[in-house]
Parts: C-alpha cells; sequence; structure tokens
C-alpha cells in the first residue's frame, strides 16, 4: 500500500457554548482536515485545529505546510515504512506540529487498516474503553458553578476547570463549585499559563489550605519558564501537570530531570502526531511519570485518534478528551462512541472514521 495523494478540506462545528480560557475564547471548531488515499483505494483521515496562541499554527501555515511541504515529500512511500514517513516529514518543514499531527493520523490510519485491525490494538493496547473530564470555561463564578453541576449530571466525574484570569478569585471560584458538586467529583485546574510563579504557589497553597481536594494543577505559568514551573512544583502539595511547557520528547525529559512538574500532558498537535507521542510516553515511563492525554478544540476526528493512543498506554492514566462533547453535532460516522464521560473503543480498523463530511478540493 503506497500513499498515493493527499487531499486538504476544511470542517466548521459549533460549540454548545463558548469555550474560554485565560488565552482566549472561541464559539466553533474550525478545522483543517486530510485525506490520505493510497493506490488500493483505502483513505486515511486526519485533522488539525489552528491554535496560533499554542502551537504557532494558523489555518494558513496548515494548509501550506501540508500542501507544499509534506504532501511532496511522502507520495509514493510504502505505507508500511512508518519510520521513514516520519523521517521524511519531519526533515521537509521544522515545527507546524499541527499540520504534522493531522498527516500523522492519517498515516497511522491506514497503516492500521493495511493491518486489519483497530489502530489502539496496533499500538499495542486492550483497553477497549476510557474515562475524559470535561472542561468547565472561565466565567462568573455562578455560571462556572452551574456549568460544573450540568456537566456531573451529563454524568462526568471529572471536571477540568479553567482559571487563570483572577488571581485569589480563582479560589473562591473553585471553592463555589467544590461546595456545589460535592467531595466526590474529581476536580482539576487548568491555569492556562495564567500566574506568575509565586501567585501560583499562593492561590494552590490557599486552595491546600481550604481542603478543596484539588487533583491536579495544569500548566500554572508561562510555558517557556521553566524555573517557575520548578519553583510552583516544588513548593506545592498538588501535583503539577505540564502541558504547554512539553512540545517534543526532548521537552519532557527536560522537565522530568529538572523536577518541574509531576505529570505530563501530551496533545497530539504538540508533538506533530501520535509518532512523537509514543517517544513521550515511553520517557515518562521510563522515569515513572504519569501522563494525561488531552486535545485543542478538535473534533471527533482528531480526539477519536488521541484516544486510540490514550487506550494503547497504560502510563496515560488521565484522559482530558471532551472535544466531541462540546460541539453540538457530530458529522462524522464511525470511530469511538462518545457517550458522556465514556469513550468505547471501535473494533473497525485505524481509528474507524469511515465518513468526513468535508470538501476535499
Amino acid at each position: 500500500m503506497r500513499i498515493q495523494k493527499v487531499e486538504l478540506g476544511e470542517i466548521q462545528i459549533p460549540l454548545v457554548t463558548p469555550f474560554k480560557t485565560a488565552l482566549r475564547t472561541v464559539t466553533a471548531v474550525n478545522d483543517i482536515v486530510v485525506r490520505i488515499k493510497a493506490d488500493d483505494g483505502q483513505v486515511g483521515y486526519g485533522e488539525a485545529p489552528a491554535t496560533a496562541v499554542i502551537t504557532g499554527d494558523t489555518k494558513g501555515s496548515i494548509v501550506t505546510a501540508i500542501r507544499d511541504f509534506i504532501a511532496p515529500a511522502i507520495t509514493g512511500m510504502d505505507i508500511e515504512d512508518i519510520d521513514g514517513i516520519m523521517r521524511k516529514m519531519q526533515k521537509a518543514i521544522i515545527k507546524n506540529t499541527s499540520a504534522k499531527a493531522a498527516v500523522d493520523m492519517a498515516v497511522y490510519d491506514l497503516y492500521a487498516k493495511n493491518l486489519k485491525k483497530p489502530l489502539y490494538k496496533v499500538l499495542g493496547g486492550n483497553q477497549d474503553s476510557i474515562e475524559t473530564d470535561i472542561t468547565i470555561s472561565v466565567n462568573a463564578t455562578e455560571e462556572m458553578v452551574q456549568d460544573s453541576l450540568r456537566g456531573v449530571e451529563q454524568g462526568f466525574r471529572i471536571l477540568k476547570v479553567k482559571v487563570g484570569k483572577e488571581g485569589l478569585k480563582d479560589v473562591e471560584r473553585i471553592a463555589a463549585i467544590r461546595e456545589a458538586v460535592g467531595k466526590e467529583v474529581v476536580i482539576r485546574v487548568d491555569a492556562n499559563q495564567g500566574w506568575q510563579p509565586k501567585d501560583a504557589v499562593r492561590i494552590i497553597r490557599a486552595m491546600e489550605d481550604k481542603g478543596l481536594g484539588i487533583d491536579l494543577v495544569e500548566q500554572p505559568v508561562d510555558a517557556h519558564n521553566f524555573e517557575g514551573m520548578k519553583y510552583v512544583t516544588s513548593n506545592v502539595f498538588t501535583p503539577i501537570l505540564a502541558d504547554e511547557s512539553v512540545f517534543s520528547p526532548q521537552d519532557a525529559i527536560r522537565i522530568i530531570q529538572e523536577g518541574a512538574a509531576d505529570l505530563i500532558n501530551i496533545k497530539l498537535m504538540k508533538t506533530g502526531g501520535i509518532y512523537e507521542a509514543l517517544k513521550i510516553c515511553g520517557i515518562a515511563e521510563s522515569f515513572g511519570v504519569e501522563c494525561m492525554t488531552g486535545c485543542m478544540l478538535e473534533s471527533k476526528l482528531a480526539v477519536s485518534a488521541a484516544s486510540h493512543l490514550a487506550a494503547a498506554k497504560g502510563v496515560i492514566t488521565r484522559h482530558d478528551l471532551d472535544g466531541p462533547a462540546l460541539c453540538k453535532i457530530d458529522p462524522y460516522e464511525g470511530g469511538p462512541v462518545f457517550e458522556g464521560s465514556r469513550i468505547t473503543m471501535p473494533e473497525a480498523p485505524g481509528i474507524g472514521i469511515t465518513y468526513v463530511p468535508a470538501d476535499f478540493a
């Protein structure tokens, strides 16, 4: 099976409610989709969101990277030559991790289809379902409380609450949510780089003093401030999760060796796809560090690929794969089944998506 053609399209899906973090506000998924055709007629699918504030990638840069650099480099290659394809893609253009992730997904989709197995089994897993949290956007406290209660009513037992805009007022937000949802619901806090190191320690300690039982705090300070991350990690009891600080295997090694975080969040849009994400999994496992699998504002297509990775690797113990739950509609056919917090893996070969409603011009 050889790569015959790489095609690009676009998909737009409205969100149930605006997605708000310390970095941005978004009202719809508006992503580039990739379809790779093989010479035997089979197709593989991938997806990339333009998340410029995190990855630096725009829709234009994603399209240009794939159309003008990556596609010419890998067209004609044997789909079984995963290492060769990924090396060619890395050499074709630097950075552009979202573009690479979309192509990587489509390649792995075809690779697993060629083996006639679901991707998570090809990657070495046998876990047929996983549980995701749901994201609570940063808003006025009462609105966040109502959103949290709604999430619990929908069957989510884990909330990931966005903060990072108003310092110590974030403690009041989390305290109000904890009082409303009770002690049994897991609460994770995501500051999206919104705090300064000393402020982060002050805020997290205040949450600890109030006994709010926070599972973890994600990316409390600027992504490039490794010293600041280490300062926070060393001065609080709550586990610290590195997200935007970890794009590459090299970043993961540095974070772990410097003690700059307790956990690592793997997102395919940061790593450039499954191939590099697997390296981070191996590094984390060798150091005894647990990982989370997360997503940007992605639809079911990209989140399905991340779910296959999550179901395959035991070192991934937490899952933040709620993208489909945030969308008003599911326009796809096939793939994992997303029912509330439960993601059930398909037995169809590849990622499992059989229909993507995009105009592949």
